[in-house]
């Protein structure tokens, strides 16, 4: 029998307000109004309009009396220097709040744009730094993919134009003022981005659930999100297809339960080791990060057994769970030697390493990237 960590645990902040279930865009125009008369809408190039969002918010924000400007230039993997064109777009047309409606890149970029726009649109250095000093324009976010969960953190994870790397910011001013939580809009997510992003979601319940801070309350929360997307990951190994409407809104809501759990803990090594796939072979991020999932939990199951062992059972048991992940990850990647070793000083003074099992080195990072990509 698992037994938690001793004493109780309560401790949980997470002050984003989300209003779920069909329908629940249309009926909150009162909602939307109260955040002023007009409005930037960020989205990517097409997959808000076809997941049937982008036309609901219109049409709610119409009746509201509030006027709205698309800036649809976002894209996966998003550029800080996308996120400056969407602040200053809202200067522009005076905007009062930022909607985003969209997967990650395009939350994360909205968090970015919304504080950008009431500070200096082109200091993207201190906001990455988290230290712009006037608070950021009222946030709305709309989730259409069941991965990210940027819906409900305080996460922005941003490509830095000079050098193509991926950086990100935690800060209190980057949680939304309102989320909207339709699973219908992720009915629409072709296959690829359906396993990626339900890939991600696991990666940080996965990550979140052996860190030093998941305490009883988001232990509760990875308690919710286990079942949830594992059930769905086993379903896309096993068919080729598409999930129906039901597999698919348990999918999304198990990434809200995971966000949540990401929000609280922060990832391990498994996410700045999968940036690298990311930005270098074009790998999907949730795709990247769980590469290294298989051996994260060999490492857990080393250092944190008891909760190794009841990960598995919310999960279906340890064979579903590393049958699944042999199915579904799949890669190409080839590395030297050296090209190996220049990753080392990237690696130095890493959060994420400190949040990993036992902790975790550069070293044992490097070793890791031979085991797996060595030509």
């Amino acid at each position: 029998m698992w037994k938690g960590r001793g004493m109780m645990d309560f401790t949980f902040h997470m002050p984003v307000r989300i209003i779920s279930g069909e329908g629940c865009i249309r009926q909150s125009g009162r909602l939307l109004r109260e955040f002023g008369k007009r409005c930037l809408i960020m989205t990517g190039m097409s997959s808000a309009k076809a997941s049937g969002a982008l036309d609901d918010v219109l049409e709610t924000l119409e009746e509201a009396g509030v006027d709205a400007t698309v800036f649809p230039e976002i894209t996966a993997n998003p550029l800080l220097s996308q996120c400056q064109t969407a602040a200053y777009t809202a200067e522009i047309c005076r905007a009062e709040f930022i909607i985003g409606i969209g997967g990650g890149s395009v939350m994360d970029a909205a968090k970015a744009a919304a504080w950008l726009a009431t500070n200096n649109c082109n200091d993207g250095e201190r906001l990455m730094e988290g230290s712009l000093r006037r608070p950021p324009l009222p946030l709305v976010l709309v989730g259409i993919t069941a991965g990210t969960g940027s819906e409900v953190s305080a996460v922005s994870v941003l490509t830095m134009d000079a050098d193509k790397r991926k950086r990100s910011v935690f800060h209190q001013n980057l949680y939304a003022k309102l989320a909207f939580a339709d699973p219908r809009y992720t009915f629409s997510i072709p296959r690829r981005q359906t396993v990626s992003t339900a890939l991600d979601a696991f990666a940080h319940a996965v990550e979140g659930w052996f860190a030093p801070s998941c305490g009883d309350v988001i232990t509760a929360f990875g308690e919710k999100a286990f079942p949830l997307i594992a059930d769905g990951l086993d379903w896309l190994a096993r068919h080729d297809g598409l999930p129906g409407p039901d597999m698919r809104t348990a999918l999304y809501y198990g990434s809200l339960w995971a966000g949540m759990v990401l929000n609280a803990t922060g990832t391990a090594y498994p996410h700045p080791l999968g940036y690298i796939l990311t930005e270098e072979y074009d790998i999907p991020h949730g795709m990247a990060c769980a590469v290294f999932l298989p051996g994260f939990l060999d490492r857990a199951e080393r250092h944190m057994p008891e909760r190794a062992e009841r990960l598995y059972a919310l999960c279906g048991g340890r064979d579903i769970v590393f049958g699944t992940l042999e199915k579904l990850v799949s890669y190409d990647v080839r590395m030297t030697r050296e090209q190996i070793e220049g990753y080392l000083p990237r690696w130095e003074g890493v959060k994420n390493f400190e949040r990993t099992p036992g902790g975790f080195a550069p070293e044992e990072a490097a070793a890791l990237f031979r085991s797996l990509f060595l030509n």
